[in-house]
């Protein structure tokens, strides 16, 4: 199993890696030692507990060390070669190696490294579409060639313009996120928004409804992608809706990302070939710093290569050099590995499950997650979670589809295999975390409030916690995180 220094190293990095951080946190205490003893407390926190948040995993030893550097001194507007600060050569260097680590690692004609987060990839691409297929085509119709050309009169023209487009993306509780035009999300305030769900039977996306909806709404962007819908997606069909209706695709592939990049997801299941612009985030599967990326056609390249300052602050030039770091580990054949194991880790982890009796959304996975729904336990997502943080199991709940109990208390757990498999664990362990859930689910019942029934509250049977959690920590024992590395 590949270890999480993703690229194969041993005793000696390990080592080296001790003495590093070891030294840095010397250094902190001199100045806040309350700050360098909360990161040893998180990093023994992170160590003795299962996680399973299906957006989280652990960057390895030289990603972590690549954004503790003075290239975070540096301020870095504009883009490689073109900055509106001096001396930012260096800065060029790595924000250059980021973007040509994405495009090899993903087959895309241009990648912009600077989004601070997938939220901010996101923000990007919908202004560089909005510029490129609104703006520039508004701009002639308006007799102008330059946007410093406009008149107030046309400008007001202009604005109604931009902000009357329509987009088309999933819905939350089916599994889109917040940014595909959830209302009261940015997104869904910038475009006049629609959103398309999963077949109520099989939970599966219909992609003869999602056609009818685009006719009808004729967006001006499709959204595709998801954060916990636990299955593939046909992007080459979602590309044939797009343009049928003459709508840009946009895909946000933050969550699958690794399994892009490791060539689990390939042909139509690629969303890289298929979309006019990709957005994802560089954490979660892809195992980098917390950061974002977006990639794009040519034709979109110039608008997105805009983002800072359109819509960015100040690149993170610390988090971009990570960013290049992490690519390059991704492009390691041991990567590709990883990326299967994560996949086949969350099949093993859904058929537990299954065959426990517990009931999935679509019932199983063909990706990184799995999303429980605990109602068959007579929980809420929100009881569920605490219950089985209390078990040393560190999840988070999640609406499922048509969910009763909203956004906030929801009725499901969704859990992801992708930090785990960085640690080593493989089908035997998977099986056995999904009869540990199922233990502490199955003995956790609903508390009332001081007004009655309460969705918060809940109890667990004497003992059940501590004996999961003992479970818990005998199989983080035998599969460590970050081996050998002490502080």
């Amino acid at each position: 199993m590949t270890s999480v220094s993703a690229s194969g190293q041993g005793a000696e990095y390990a080592a080296t890696a001790s003495e590093a951080y070891q030294a840095a946190l010397r250094v902190i205490e001199t100045v806040e030692p309350r700050v360098a003893e909360a990161t040893r407390k998180e990093l023994a926190d992170q160590r003795d507990s299962l996680k399973l948040i299906a957006s989280e995993n652990y960057a390895s030893p030289a990603v972590l060390l690549t954004m503790g550097t003075w290239f975070s001194d540096k301020y870095a507007e504009g883009t490689v070669g073109h900055r509106f600060y001096a001396a930012c050569q260096n800065v060029d260097t790595v924000e250059a190696l980021a973007a040509e680590h994405a495009r090899e690692l993903f087959g895309a004609p241009y990648a912009y490294a600077q989004p601070h987060s997938g939220i901010d990839a996101n923000l990007v691409a919908y202004w560089a579409i909005l510029a490129t297929m609104v703006e520039a085509p508004g701009l002639a119709e308006m007799g102008a060639k330059h946007i410093n050309d406009l008149s107030e009169a046309d400008w007001e023209k202009l604005r109604a313009k931009l902000g009357n487009q329509r987009l088309l993306g999933m819905s939350l509780d089916t599994g889109g996120h917040l940014t595909h035009g959830f209302r009261p999300n940015i997104s869904g305030k910038m475009f006049h928004q629609r959103q398309y769900g999963t077949d109520p039977t099989t939970g599966f996306i219909d992609y003869d409804a999602v056609a009818a909806s685009a006719r009808e709404f004729k967006p001006l962007v499709l959204v595709a992608g998801y954060s916990a819908y636990p299955r593939r997606v046909n992007f080459a069909k979602m590309r044939e809706i797009a343009d049928e209706v003459g709508a840009t695709l946009m895909v946000d592939m933050a969550h699958f990302a690794g399994l892009v990049a490791g060539k689990v997801f390939t042909g139509d299941e690629d969303p890289v070939p298929h979309a006019h612009v990709v957005t994802t985030t560089t954490h979660k599967s892809l195992r980098g710093p917390r950061g974002g990326l977006v990639l794009a056609t040519e034709e979109f390249a110039p608008a997105v290569d805009k983002g800072c300052p359109m819509v960015l602050g100040g690149p993170l030039s610390h988090v971009m050099a990570a960013k290049a770091v992490a690519l390059a580990e991704a492009r390691q054949p041991e990567f590709r590995t990883y990326a299967q194991a994560v996949a086949d880790n969350a099949q093993t982890l859904a058929d537990g499950f299954v065959k426990r009796d517990a009931g999935l959304v679509t019932g199983g996975t063909d990706n990184h997650l799995v999303l429980l729904d605990v109602t068959s336990f007579g929980l809420t997502g929100r009881q569920a979670e605490s219950a089985l943080l209390d078990s040393g199991i560190v999840t988070n709940r999640n609406a499922i589809p048509a969910d009763p109990n909203g956004a906030w208390y929801t009725s499901g757990i969704r859990f992801g295999s992708p930090a785990l498999t960085t640690r080593g664990f493989g089908a035997d362990e998977f099986d056995r975390v999904s009869e540990l859930v199922v233990e502490v689910l199955s003995n956790t019942q609903p508390a009332a409030g001081p007004n009655g029934p309460s969705k918060a509250k809940y109890t667990i049977a004497d003992g059940v916690a501590e004996r999961v959690h003992a479970a818990a920590s005998e199989l983080l024992e035998a599969n460590p995180l970050y081996p050998g590395l002490t502080l």
